[in-house]
């Protein structure tokens, strides 16, 4: 290893501000901040700007209320650095300084290089008997990424958010890389990056589908594991954040930096489709007290992390290792202040939070009142954006679904697997879809919140895609290394008879209308609609329902695939438009069962004979048969006819025998549309396993 450049505490180092955090240009030198309660010593260093040799080390001269800090004249933008941090190596007391590490700036803006994984990462000797008791005197700066010294200066022009209503919204959620690595229309250089995504091509694919946002999985600095790499695997996904201030270099191009984050964010919004972050603010990616030290665990373990009884061990309620402790006031500013900058300087509409009720714990406890959702509730800033909650985590009492505070949204897997079960044909579901229907007014129903507030999906990144979900009953993650052990075994799926791909026309028609049956409900409920990316075009895993660790074409959207079979994606897009045209569907309220006397809005359930559905059949587990009647004053009728069964059934039309219905979507017949001329009157046919939506102008 290279001997350590000399130390300086000239006059060239300055005082400096305790605020803000991080690095910060003024456009006469920077600014360097960071927050540390229990360190005997900060040291700043830099790199050359291939970030492989260190050439000075500054010790930060000021140290005031928990934040040490200093001011460099001759520091610019583009300057690589990193940090070492002095304080004791007591794990057993919670603390886990160790100078020999680089550090990353919680606040940078920008990393640079890549994290490759070797032993000196650790503050512990791999294979000591004393295990993290021991001490690790290697520097592992040559093994580190580094950060960046960043001009945030932008020019926006006219930007101007979407603001979509709540009630108006139909997410898409994507991931950068896999939106455009199979675009082969691109430059080889932008396919999987920001710039990808903010190609007119790609964003004309959303807004001919008619989605209103879309909804990015983590695109905040991630780095594979270690298990991973040995694989010839990576972290996909990317639920392993190190920095929440910095884009994943890996969306970046070659010699790219945040402006083509922006660029893709102010494309999407001239298209009139808002962008929402996934964000993972429950921990990091240093893992539990035997993973590496990169960042918080060396800057401050004490305060970062939610540790146990014994602080030696961290209280993980995520199942990756640790919990940010979000209770200390400093480690709750990082997090307000890393949404703010994503939404005042980048722009971004609205943010989904992974495993949400980690951040309302005060370790064993959960509350809706804790201080994370009380600041998120009073700040000026976020309380203008959508926020989605994934309402579980891995620790005591963790399922919290509708139990998050007004304005929050949630992801709503009740839902998901309700609508699942009910179109496999499974026995007792009526009274439960019927619910997720209307919004689940029995979860989400109280504290003046709306029906939005449940997030609807059958698909989402982590399981089937829609396509897999008829065509397997088993998953198939052998790809993944871990003898097909990880991942759900709940899919709640029905492979229509043959596992896998099939030449069967039979089986393959049945799939296409179990996909039409599945996608419909969803769009076709009170709530907020969530599809996933390449759904629209029978995107495939081949079975793997948990690719978390999986970089090739298993994840990426077919182009090619999505020009040739364009039948589901505009069953799809009538769907949407039909949605978007009927305030039946988006209605911000509730819609009571009837008889409301006065009310301008009532729904109600009919019986195929046409009559209101008794309490009878609803007890009734073998019925899967149902018609749902939503009336809106001033808007008419419409009628949504239900069969999972194996069998067809007549059902007879409410009202009367004269009154004329107009067909506006048919899963049997693959036909959506909302301007159909399809008629109907009396009665119609309902197909084994089908959806039909009918509308009528008149009313009773």
């Amino acid at each position: 290893m290279p001997k350590s450049p000399a130390v300086h505490t000239g006059s060239r180092v300055l005082p400096g501000r305790d605020r803000p955090l991080g690095a910060t240009w003024d456009g006469s030198g920077t600014n360097f901040a960071l927050f540390s309660a229990n360190a005997t010593k900060v040291e700043l260093c830099l790199f050359d700007s291939r970030g492989r040799r260190e050439i000075e080390r500054v010790e930060l001269p000021e140290f005031a209320h928990q934040i040490w800090h200093g001011y460099l004249p001759e520091v610019r933008p583009g300057q690589l650095y990193g940090y070492r941090v002095h304080g004791p190596y007591a794990p057993e007391a919670g603390h886990r300084f160790n100078p020999n590490k680089l550090l990353l700036d919680p606040y940078a803006l920008q990393h640079h290089g890549s994290l490759r994984w070797h032993d000196a990462l650790h503050g512990y000797k791999i294979g000591h008997d004393k295990a993290d008791l021991s001490y690790d005197r290697r520097d592992s700066a040559f093994v580190m990424p580094k950060c960046v010294v960043v001009d945030t200066a932008h020019t926006w022009g006219g930007d101007v958010r979407p603001e979509k209503p709540w009630s108006q919204a139909v997410i898409y959620e994507a991931h950068v890389g896999g939106m455009t690595m199979g675009r082969e229309d691109l430059d080889a250089p932008i396919r999987g990056t920001f710039e990808g995504l903010a190609d007119p091509r790609t964003i004309d694919h959303l807004v001919k589908l008619g989605v209103t946002a879309i909804e990015l999985l983590p695109i905040q600095a991630y780095y594979d594991e270690g298990h991973l790499i040995e694989k010839g695997l990576a972290n996909w996904w990317g639920y392993n954040t190190l920095g929440f201030f910095a884009p994943a270099q890996r969306y970046l191009t070659p010699q790219g930096n945040l402006h083509e984050f922006k660029l893709m964010v102010r494309r999407m919004h001239e298209a009139g489709i808002e962008v929402i972050l996934d964000v993972v603010y429950n921990h990091t990616a240093e893992g539990n007290e035997m993973g590496p030290t990169l960042s918080f665990r060396g800057i401050d373990n004490a305060s970062y992390y939610m540790l146990d009884e014994d602080p030696r061990h961290y209280y993980d309620t995520t199942g990756c290792g640790n919990s940010l402790n979000l209770r200390h006031s400093r480690v709750l500013q990082m997090v307000m202040d890393s949404l703010r900058y994503w939404v005042e300087v980048c722009h971004v509409d609205g943010f989904r939070f992974d495993l949400a009720t980690t951040l309302g714990r005060d370790h064993a406890h959960f509350s809706r009142d804790a201080v994370f959702y009380e600041a998120i509730r009073q700040d000026p800033v976020l309380q203008t954006v959508k926020m989605i909650a994934e309402p579980w985590d891995t620790g005591p009492d963790g399922y919290q679904l509708g139990n998050f505070p007004p304005v929050w949204a949630e992801w709503n897997d009740r839902f998901r697997d309700d609508v699942r079960a009910f179109w496999k044909g499974d026995a007792g579901l009526m009274r439960k879809v019927s619910d997720g229907l209307l919004g689940s007014a029995g979860t989400f129903g109280h504290d003046g919140r709306r029906p939005w507030s449940s997030v609807n999906f059958v698909t989402a990144h982590d399981g089937f895609t829609l396509m897999d979900l008829v065509s397997y009953d088993e998953k198939h993650n052998e790809a993944n290394g871990e003898d097909n052990q990880d991942g759900h075994d709940h899919n709640l799926s029905w492979n229509c008879g043959v596992e896998g791909p099939t030449d069967d026309p039979e089986i393959n028609a049945l799939r296409d209308r179990q996909r039409r049956n599945l996608i419909a409900t969803v769009l076709l409920s009170q709530g907020t609609p969530m599809i996933l990316m390449g759904d629209e075009v029978g995107r495939s895993q081949n079975g793997n329902n948990n690719a978390y660790c999986q970089p090739g074409e298993i994840n990426w959207l077919d182009w090619a695939e999505a020009e040739e079979n364009t039948a589901f994606r505009d069953f799809m897009r009538g769907l949407i438009a039909i949605r978007r045209s009927r305030p039946h569907f988006t209605d911000p309220h509730y819609l009571h069962h009837w008889p409301q006397p006065g009310s301008p809005r009532c729904a109600g359930w009919l019986h195929p004979d046409g009559r209101d559905m008794a309490p009878e059949d609803w007890e009734d587990d073998e019925n899967r048969v149902t018609g749902l009647l939503m009336q809106l004053a001033d808007h008419g009728s419409v009628l949504m006819l239900m069969n999972a069964g194996h069998e067809p059934r007549r059902f007879v039309l409410p009202g009367d025998p004269d009154r004329e219905w107009r067909r506006l979507a048919d899963s049997a017949e693959g036909f959506a549309h909302p301007r159909s001329r399809h008629r109907d009157r009396e009665a119609v046919e309902l197909p084994e396993r089908s959806l039909i939506l009918l509308e009528t102008e008149d009313d009773e």
